[in-house]
């Protein structure tokens, strides 16, 4: 399959009837798909309503079929086609937060909406993204998008363009290129369908911001216990791996250097993932930066990005140093630990 590339400039006016756009609806009104961005990662959009584009999607990413999708939409009028009701919590965090990185699970109005892009489940997650492109382009296929990340299952989310070319070029009908997104981590996913909503995903907005606006809000025991199924989108699987294998590691960075030590006695090649105040300090292969530690938002935002450039580097182990769990901390770790798959090392 050929791959087409749109370039567009989130700035101007009237996306919406720019060539680009118009082509890119097109081709999701016939039931393809395409790669878009938002303001969290790229996603790889196409017609909620249809079996067939749903299909697509799961067949471009290799991703099981028992995953549901986030449904996004470009005017919160749109719901009302494909979900039972939306109770008074979820109507305070639409207006806080849409458009924005937060999905709200709602009841979901059977008969609509492709029971691929569901799972077959009798919730949906619907999101409106922050992205002057994605709701154009949601607005000019007249269609709600089903979008996971626009990446090989299993594979760091893309934050730019050349990442989802570089993962899908020849499996997806076409890209649009909007630039590099911003927050960098996927949005965060609550539950409105209880009395006290649930994080399913921590992301974008924070369990602090989300308390702020309807009170007390509960985090899913899956998120902390491995042997619970989480309920969320996106977070059954492994996700987000780099090729080598890839240790968190809980202790300071004398510690963590001791095991590059030690590894590289061993003739492998050991590559440090650190934040910029702690760059210098290590001695390994590759030592690559993922923004500051004073400033979580800035590892969020190139968090992914980082993953991608360690298998630039064919690395045969990886450390990374762990984060506080407060805040977007929550969310960075919680995609960490996704990506290794493997216990901390705590020292």
């Amino acid at each position: 399959m050929e791959t087409t590339m749109w370039a567009v400039d989130k700035n101007v006016d009237n996306l919406k009837t720019y060539p680009q756009i118009k082509e890119a609806a097109q081709n999701l009104k016939k039931n393809e798909v395409i790669a878009f961005p938002t303001e969290t990662v790229y996603g790889l959009g196409g017609n909620a309503k249809s079996d067939e584009a749903v299909l697509k999607i799961f067949e471009a990413k290799g991703r099981p079929g028992d995953n549901p999708l986030i449904i996004h939409i470009s005017d919160r009028k749109q719901i009302q086609s494909f979900v039972k009701a939306i109770p008074e919590k979820a109507i305070l965090l639409m207006d806080a937060f849409w458009p924005g990185p937060l999905t709200i699970i709602l009841e979901n109005k059977s008969g609509v909406l492709s029971e691929k892009a569901t799972a077959g489940l009798s919730t949906v997650g619907v999101r409106m993204p922050d992205h002057p492109v994605a709701l154009a382009l949601i607005e000019a296929s007249g269609l709600p998008l089903a979008a996971p990340s626009a990446n090989l299952s299993g594979k760091p989310s893309p934050t730019t363009a050349a990442h989802v070319a570089e993962d899908l070029t020849g499996r997806i009908a076409g890209i649009v290129d909007g630039g590099a997104t911003g927050v960098g981590l996927e949005s965060t996913v609550v539950d409105c369908t209880v009395e006290i909503p649930v994080i399913l995903r921590p992301g974008g907005v924070t369990k602090e911001q989300l308390e702020e606006v309807v009170g007390e809000v509960s985090v899913d025991p899956a998120l902390k216990d491995s042997d619970q199924t989480p309920k969320s989108p996106g977070m059954k699987y492994r996700h987000y791996a780099p090729n080598a294998p890839f240790y968190l590691v809980k202790g300071t960075k004398e510690q963590i250097q001791q095991m590059v030590n030690e590894k590289r006695n061993g003739r492998l090649k050991v590559g440090v993932m650190t934040t910029k105040e702690n760059k210098n300090f290590y001695d390994a292969d590759v030592v690559i930066a993922t923004g500051e530690r004073e400033k979580l938002e800035t590892v969020a935002e190139s968090l992914y990005d980082t993953l991608r450039a360690f298998n630039q580097e064919n690395l045969d182990i990886i450390f990374g140093e762990v984060f506080p769990e407060q805040g977007v901390g929550q969310a960075i770790m919680n995609r960490l630990t996704k990506a290794s798959g493997l216990p901390i090392i705590e020292k």
